[in-house]
């Protein structure tokens, strides 16, 4: 029987990233990719051996999508603005980038608030990856996962969350939806997990990619076999006009934990994406994930391949 299992292929160089790349960080995981000026953006999860926060977001630059320069300082700072971030424990991982217009939204799970429920996720913003303005706090906790359609679909905005994180319950995905990013509603039941092995246990989305065919979107899946949690990369594919709908899915998976280096590190038997980058007219997706929390790989495939294997459901 034909499976997808075959089309993304690691890049000979994995890992692209690791923690002798960043001296006086324990982790670097779970990046969110990003093209800018023609470069390779990474925003890249880190935690540092020293600190009173825990997780933090750094920028990763490259030219060739290979190398890459890993900026000091962190990007992301949610001290001294006008909510009430500091009352949160500021531990903040696993952000997801959507580009609309010349702007990259970004949302960023917050983790272990002091006293309040977490996580939630904060909205923010950037232009150059340089200066990142917060805008608001849109989830509720216990809310991880948020990713945002990159555009306005019939006059609204649409995001995909993953509700019940941190609280033990199966993950299943919702979808909004937002006159302004600001104000969401209209919630919905979308995707729970189980609909395949890799994804008895918890299923979560990444940013939505347009592509003639429908809005793919790469997810991660949970499975608890005997040894503990393993996790998937797999696909969905969305109408373009009706979000909500369905159209397509991979019940094979497109990545799982398979090299040392995913297998075993900070947590055992994980590959996680957080997006991923398409061009269609070249017909090629580039897959950036963390790997077992720490250290991140590269996988690429085509396009195409991945459409086609969503839409047979193979």
């Amino acid at each position: 029987m034909k499976d997808a299992t075959g089309i993304l292929r690691r890049h000979p160089g994995n890992p692209l990233i690791t923690v002798k790349d960043v001296p006086g960080f324990m982790t670097v995981f779970n990046p969110s990719p990003a093209e800018y000026r023609g470069q390779t953006i990474l925003l890249l999860s880190m935690i540092p051996f020293r600190g009173r926060y825990g997780g933090q977001t750094h920028v990763a630059k490259s030219d060739d999508g290979l190398h890459f320069d890993i900026d000091t300082e962190p990007f992301i700072v949610l001290d001294d603005q006008p909510f009430p971030f500091d009352i949160m424990h500021r531990h903040v991982i696993d952000n997801r980038i959507s580009k609309i217009g010349d702007t990259y939204y970004i949302l960023t799970p917050v983790l272990g608030s002091r006293g309040f429920g977490g996580p939630c996720t904060v909205l923010g913003r950037t232009t150059d990856f340089q200066t990142y303005t917060p805008m608001s706090i849109i989830d509720y906790p216990q809310v991880r996962g948020t990713s945002l359609f990159p555009g306005v679909i019939d006059g609204k905005y649409y995001k995909l969350i993953r509700p019940g994180a941190g609280t033990g319950r199966r993950g299943e995905i919702w979808l909004a939806s937002s006159p302004d990013l600001l104000h969401w509603g209209d919630c919905r039941p979308f995707l729970s997990p189980g609909y395949a092995p890799w994804n008895s246990l918890k299923i979560g989305p990444t940013p939505p990619i347009r592509t003639r065919e429908g809005w793919l979107v790469i997810v991660h899946g949970v499975a608890n076999p005997c040894d503990g949690s393993h996790y998937y990369v797999g696909a969905l594919l969305l109408d373009l006009d009706e979000p909500c709908r369905i159209i397509g899915k991979t019940y094979s998976y497109l990545l799982a934990a398979e090299k040392d280096y995913e297998t075993y590190g900070h947590v055992g038997n994980v590959v996680f994406p957080c997006g991923a980058l398409a061009d269609e007219a070249a017909d090629t997706l580039r897959l950036y994930y963390g790997a077992a929390d720490t250290c991140v790989g590269l996988a690429t495939g085509k396009l195409s391949d991945v459409i086609a294997a969503c839409r047979e459901e193979i």
